[in-house]
């Protein structure tokens, strides 16, 4: 016995040894390296294999990546992380987003960095890289981050198809007139009008506005930064070109009704020969090697005005052809725990010896799927020499187009480095919608864009003379709120406990049993309701002190901003008058018919209730589907039907101003099954005996519904108008993920808008103000309604007064 007491004790000895020994050895603790934006998948397999090699060869360092998401970096994750002091030590930001970024604080400036590794075999060195790529990362001649990718635009173009239109295969258009010319004689059309297979679309691929502009010597800032020039000459006269091209081929409509139907990967549309041109950038090359090597296709630069190509004034002395750069850049945020280590990994990943394992690495897994490889342009012009003589294939009909790419980076133009990027740039696409739809003329639509820009400008570099928000009178304003309702609450009190102990006990029962919700809101709730207050009086942007501004955000609410302002709440206007009574009815009728006593009824009533618990991004995506006007559900009923019989062409829904409303009210008609739940309730509580009462007097269902049903519910009817007119004018959801507002702000609500203000422009202040005025329409909707209802709303406990 004791011998086996002590083999146990030995073997007790033994495992705690190995634990302890085990612990030991994994006690090196590493240092968290967190990477945010890099991109994942069996695309990206190169990056994989670098970050593993940076941890290979520092083995204390254990590089935590992490995609954010199919679109890249998250501007509200990382505003979120800056602000709450727990930012990635590094970032892929798009590289247009630096200057933005920068203005704010937000980036940590890297030219110490470079200046202490000027000297060394892996330093970064600007005349490396390319002057667009670089400049681009430039804030107030202060470099914030490091170009890492590239892409530069040009011209793609299917040989097969010029040569069934009787087009030189072998020679792509190379002015703007030729390309109206070709892209014309390049469309088709079926019998009924609709196109068939289209020659060009403006925007369309990579293309925006910018290139069109530049091409024809436009600019949209001034040099010093300080004056939108959006609205220039050249600029507008770059949109009027635009224009015409979509006009010539039936209108912007059936051009984006066209392009709703296109699919990608293999069914691409150049691929699939839908598209006979289209402006893209480098990496379609690639793309087009994986998915469609049988394609004969050829590159060349994107065509530019005659002007410029013959070298007539004024472009004496200027490139024929130019292209616009974009590309991803990787910096380190503020407040990042490790900057060294950061500044180490962004040398690795940017260096010849980074990018070779890169390439190496997709090399071989695309060799195992047995597709070719195509190497991607970095920022660096020296290393894109090297990469593209040991990786690019030898094939001309992939290694003339890469060179091409390579070359025009020299002629590269870029977007202006501004910290109202985001809102040149969203006002610029703006405005290309509001011309292309004959909303506004070309200068028209460029003269508002550049005010709207012009007036952010000129807030920000007005922005001293606002003073710093003093939060003594807020605070001692707020107290005094909060003494006055504790007073109030006092006095209500004292009236209580003059009823008597009865009453005062059912008080104390209703606080406690109310206080986890009076927590939460006191808590979560009531400081952020009241920040909003003081907030909508001020200039704030997260990241930095809040600056006074009285009523200035009210003001601008209704006067430069009342055009977004008027349609939003149109828009939402016209969802609540058109379908709020459509979505009651509907419920009301569903549940009328579910209260009849049939068999299987339980069944019926879950079928349709089924679609209100479906989760709301994969219900919108599912109707995204249905609504597509070219594949959908909906528009491949009515071609079968009405389009064959009377001739009728189906609505382009989404794609339309006049149907992209509509869409939404039928697509809200699906869940009508979730206030059949509240109508179902109602009806089973109408007292039967008015029934029978009313068939012996000799009422048909029409005035039993009438003279018994309707008054017995409404109550009911009551409740769901008041709920259903708040959830209109906070609709969200739909118009973020469908449409995003578009076409042309046609679903547009408040809630999106205040959404684009808050987190696109981080005009957190501006945001606070809408949000209050939204608050005030509810809350006078909501008491108008609660003031007419005694004259409609009849209870069951009333019947005796």
């Amino acid at each position: 016995m004791q011998l086996f007491r002590k083999l146990c004790l030995a073997a007790v000895v033994l495992a705690l040894f190995s634990i302890i020994s085990g612990c030991a050895r994994n006690d090196i603790k590493k240092t968290k390296l967190v990477v945010w934006g890099l991109p994942t998948g069996e695309d990206w397999k190169g990056l994989d294999a670098a970050i593993a090699e940076f941890e290979r060869r520092n083995p204390d360092v254990d590089v935590r990546s992490m995609s954010m998401g199919a679109g890249g970096m998250n501007p509200q994750k990382l505003l979120t992380a800056i602000v709450g002091k727990v930012p990635p030590d590094v970032i892929h930001q798009d590289r247009f987003t630096i200057g933005d970024w920068a203005s704010r604080d937000t980036f940590m400036a890297l030219d110490e960095f470079i200046k202490k590794d000027a000297n060394e075999p892996d330093g970064i060195r600007k005349e490396e890289f390319y002057h667009a790529c670089w400049a681009e990362a430039v804030y107030k001649e202060k470099v914030y981050a490091i170009p890492f990718s590239t892409d530069d635009r040009v011209l793609f173009w299917n040989k097969k198809l010029f040569r069934e239109a009787g087009l030189d295969p072998e020679r792509p258009p190379q002015t703007w007139d030729e390309l109206l010319d070709y892209a014309k004689r390049l469309t088709k059309y079926n019998k009924d009008g609709s196109i068939k297979q289209v020659g060009y679309i403006p925007m369309f691929g990579n293309c925006y506005l910018y290139l069109y502009s530049w091409q024809n010597g436009g600019e949209f800032m001034s040099p010093d930064g300080r004056t939108c020039t959006m609205n220039n000459p050249q600029s507008v006269a770059a949109l009027e070109y635009v224009t015409k091209i979509y006009d010539e081929l039936k209108g912007v409509e059936a051009l984006d009704s066209f392009s709703a139907g296109f699919k990608s990967y293999d069914l691409d549309p150049f691929i699939t020969d839908l598209v006979a041109m289209r402006v893209d950038v480098g990496w379609f090359i690639a793309f087009i090697a994986r998915y469609g090597p049988d394609v004969d296709f050829g590159v060349a630069p994107a065509p530019v005005p005659k002007e410029r190509l013959e070298g007539k004034p004024p472009f004496e002395g200027k490139p024929k052809f130019i292209t616009w750069s974009g590309g991803h850049s990787l910096a380190i945020p503020r407040g990042a725990k490790n900057p060294e280590l950061s500044w180490r990994f962004i040398k690795f990943m940017s260096s010849l010896e980074g990018t070779r394992i890169i390439n190496e690495a997709q090399k071989n897994y695309n060799k195992s799927k047995e597709r070719m490889f195509i190497p991607s342009l970095t920022a660096n012009g020296k290393i894109n020499e090297i990469i593209l003589k040991e990786f690019a294939p030898k094939d001309p009909k992939y290694y003339k187009p890469l060179q091409l790419c390579l070359d025009m980076m020299a002629v590269s133009r870029y977007r202006p480095v501004t910290f109202v990027g985001q809102r040149l740039w969203d006002e610029h696409v703006r405005a290309v919608t509001n011309a292309t739809r004959h909303k506004m003329t070309p200068q028209e639509a460029m003269d508002y864009g550049t005010k709207i820009v012009q007036k952010e400008l000129d807030k920000t570099f007005n922005r001293e003379k606002y003073p710093v928000l003093n939060m003594t009178y807020p605070v001692i304003i707020i107290a005094i709120l909060l003494i006055l309702s504790i007073f109030l609450m006092y006095r209500k009190y004292k009236k209580q406990e003059a009823h008597g102990n009865l009453t005062k006990g059912e008080m104390y029962a209703g606080f406690i049993f109310a206080s986890p919700w009076i927590i939460g809101f006191l808590v979560f709730t009531l400081g952020p309701i009241l920040a909003s207050i003081v907030l909508s009086f001020c200039d704030y942007d997260v990241l930095h002190a809040a600056r006074w501004l009285g009523i200035n955000n009210y003001r601008e609410l209704f006067t430069d901003d009342w055009t977004y302002v008027s349609k939003s709440l149109y828009n939402a206007a016209y969802l609540a008058i058109f379908g709020l009574p459509l979505n009651l009815i509907l419920s009301l009728a569903i549940a009328l018919l579910l209260n009849s006593k049939v068999g299987g009824m339980t069944w019926y009533r879950t079928i349709y209730y089924l679609p209100s618990i479906v989760p709301v991004v994969a219900n919108l995506i599912l109707w995204m589907w249905i609504l597509n006007p070219q594949y959908g559900l909906l528009n491949a009923a009515w071609k079968a039907t009405l389009s064959n019989w009377f001739n009728i062409a189906p609505p382009t829904w989404l794609a339309s101003e006049q149907y992209a409303k509509p869409a939404l009210i039928i697509m809200g008609l699906w869940g009508a099954g979730g206030g059949m739940i509240l109508w179902l309730a109602g009806l089973q509580g109408v007292p039967q005996h008015l029934y029978e009462a009313a068939e012996i007097d000799g009422a048909g269902w029409w005035s039993r519904f009438w003279n018994v049903t309707f008054p017995m519910i409404t109550p009911y009817m009551f409740f769901n108008l008041i709920m259903g007119t708040i959830g209109v004018l906070q609709s969200f959801e739909a118009q973020y993920i469908m449409t995003g507002g578009g076409p042309a702000d046609a679903t547009l609500v408040p809630v999106l808008y205040l959404f684009n203000n808050a987190f696109g422009y981080f005009k957190m202040g501006y945001a606070s103000a809408l949000a209050w005025i939204l608050f005030i329409i509810i809350l006078l909707l909501t008491l108008i309604q609660l003031k007419l209802a005694p004259r409609w709303v009849h209870y069951e406990s009333e019947k005796g007064k």
